[in-house]
């Protein structure tokens, strides 16, 4: 069994839903000497998240953008954790929705992702500053 552990730190990204698939393949090359194995991605923050969708029309990940926004409003007068900004409580609801790790199998060196699948950043934050991930890739 290999295992291979990077942690990177992502540049800034505007609130929103950003593909970081090829980021993530460009720090990881020790992925191409595992046959059958896993990647994991987890973020270590818990106002942003991760999760995999459409990686071709942008459009898909501005929608995710509004629904989430309408979803989960800023200023709800319920809100008590208010003192970082009204977008900071959202973030952290839309965080735990959406997940803070994914997993893909990799086969044959590659990540077995569908044809149309990306992973995505989820900022969820107006102003947010880097974001780091833990990158583990593992397998024979």
């Amino acid at each position: 069994m290999k295992f291979f552990q990077k942690e990177i730190k992502l540049k800034p990204h505007s609130r929103g839903f950003h593909l970081i698939t090829n980021e993530i393949l460009n720090v990881i090359p020790e992925i191409t000497q595992i046959s059958t194995g896993q990647l994991q991605v987890f973020i270590k923050h818990t106002s942003a998240s991760l999760t995999i969708n459409e990686n071709a029309d942008y459009t898909v990940r501005t929608d995710f953008e509004s629904h989430f926004n309408k979803m989960v409003p800023e200023n709800a007068p319920y809100y008590e954790h208010t003192y970082e900004g009204s977008d900071d409580m959202p973030a952290h609801i839309k965080s735990s929705l959406l997940g803070s790790s994914v997993q893909i199998p990799i086969t044959n060196g590659k990540l077995n992702l569908g044809i149309w699948q990306g992973i995505y950043l989820c900022e969820h934050r107006n102003n947010a500053n880097s974001r780091k991930l833990v990158i583990t890739a593992y397998g024979i």
